[in-house]
């Protein structure tokens, strides 16, 4: 199986950059990109260091082989201890929640299957594209060990009932369903997955990174308050948005006509 040329010291992922994006790929081909404890902790690892760089304006999160991920690595699941499947699963939830606090968008470039964590992998990036071959499963249900984490980000993004059947059957549903419950965005051809995913991550750049960490923070804070509470966080968001450099510049370069050019402040 090929694997990615990797620009970095890590195992089992490649981290590369295209500026002024980030290219992350999973790179466990032979596992079918399975979600070791090692892998998950390099991403882990790999994504805070993205966080902490400005000059990087948005997260490419792709996958080597046929297969997008197929999931927690199995064969370290069996006969551990209550610590150590706490320590997988901590981790794991710990992933999940740094795609989404990092300050840039993160972008899923889905090629082949996505199955269990890999789906929920998917469901945890801000956006995702999927080529017509890709397909999504929860199916823990089936081997005794229920999608309970992966559920948490399946049921965010495309709503009870859909994610409640997908959980409860294990069922393969396909890229164009996919897209049509809310799981991705957009399904493209395999050979146009690359440049697809690349544009929309080069348009999201375009915009002040300071304000696109706005945005991005402040979506994940309000998605679940009630509307009163939703209302209250937002518009002190925006107000302090206002006095940003960026928004005083952006503001400006409308008004007069010009492209904008932005401090990151």
């Amino acid at each position: 199986m090929h694997q990615v040329a990797c620009s970095t010291s890590y195992e089992n992922i490649c981290f590369e950059t295209e500026q002024p994006l980030a290219v992350v790929t999973l790179n466990r081909p032979n596992r079918r990109n399975a979600l070791s404890l090692e892998l998950m902790l390099e991403l882990l690892d790999c994504l805070d260091g993205i966080g902490k760089n400005s000059e990087l304006r948005a997260v490419i999160l792709a996958a080597a082989g046929k297969v997008f991920s197929s999931g927690h690595d199995l064969s370290e699941m069996v006969g551990k201890d209550i610590g150590e499947y706490r320590r997988i699963f901590d981790v794991c939830c710990d992933l999940m929640t740094k795609i989404q606090s990092i300050p840039q968008p993160v972008i899923a470039e889905v090629q082949g299957v996505a199955t269990a964590a890999g789906c929920q992998l998917v469901a945890s990036c801000d956006l995702a594209i999927a080529a017509e071959e890709a397909s999504f499963a929860t199916p823990g249900v089936r081997i005794g060990l229920f999608c309970t984490t992966p559920m948490v980000a399946l049921s965010r993004a495309i709503g009870r009932k859909r994610a409640l059947e997908m959980l409860l059957t294990g069922d393969m549903i396909p890229a164009a369903t996919a897209a049509d419950w809310g799981l991705v965005n957009k399904v493209v051809p395999a050979t146009c997955l690359r440049e697809e995913t690349r544009a929309l991550a080069l348009r999201i750049a375009q915009a002040s990174p300071v304000t696109l960490a706005i945005g991005k923070q402040a979506f994940y804070t309000q998605v679940d308050l009630d509307q009163p509470k939703a209302y209250a966080y937002a518009k002190e968001i925006m107000t302090m948005n206002s006095m940003a450099l960026d928004a005083q510049e952006g503001i400006s370069a409308f008004l007069q006509k010009r492209p904008a050019c932005w401090v990151g402040k």
